[in-house]
């Protein structure tokens, strides 16, 4: 069966095997990469649609997977949204993973007005997935001798 797709009609190009998912103002994405899943928001988060964003990204947080939550492309988080990033960072907990928020202007500026500074923020997506490079690289230095001595 073949669904039309009218990229005219929906303002953005076809993204074939990694859709695009419109969340009331809010456009979500996202990708499981060799060093961690990252889900990448766009537009506005608010009280319409902070709770599809929060679930929608909660689907992505799996175990031993790093995550990253780019949200380098919101235009505005509104202040009263921020238990939404509470939420992903205890999910992450639960699930013993790693993550790092990148974080827009927009999305600085309300951490900065609720004086919530406990978030993992890298400047930007290459800066969160070279941490997590790192971190498996010093990990591999550590086992690589265990691995080496014979019985």
């Amino acid at each position: 069966m073949t669904v039309p797709f009218d990229s005219a009609a929906s303002g953005s190009a076809p993204h074939y095997g990694n859709p695009m998912f419109e969340c009331g103002g809010a456009q979500m994405r996202a990708q499981c990469r060799p060093l961690a899943t990252v889900v990448t928001v766009s537009g506005v988060i608010d009280d319409t649609n902070t709770d599809r964003v929060t679930e929608y990204s909660r689907r992505f947080i799996l175990p031993d997977k790093p995550f990253v939550l780019d949200l380098s492309g919101v235009d505005h988080l509104a202040p009263q949204c921020i238990p939404f990033l509470h939420r992903v960072d205890e999910d992450c907990g639960a699930a013993g993973v790693e993550w790092a928020l990148v974080a827009s202007i927009a999305v600085t500026r309300a951490l900065r007005i609720t004086d919530d500074t406990m978030f993992p923020v890298a400047v930007s997506l290459h800066e969160a997935l070279h941490h997590f490079a790192d971190d498996i690289s010093a990990r591999r230095r550590l086992l690589l001798p265990l691995l080496s001595k014979t019985a």
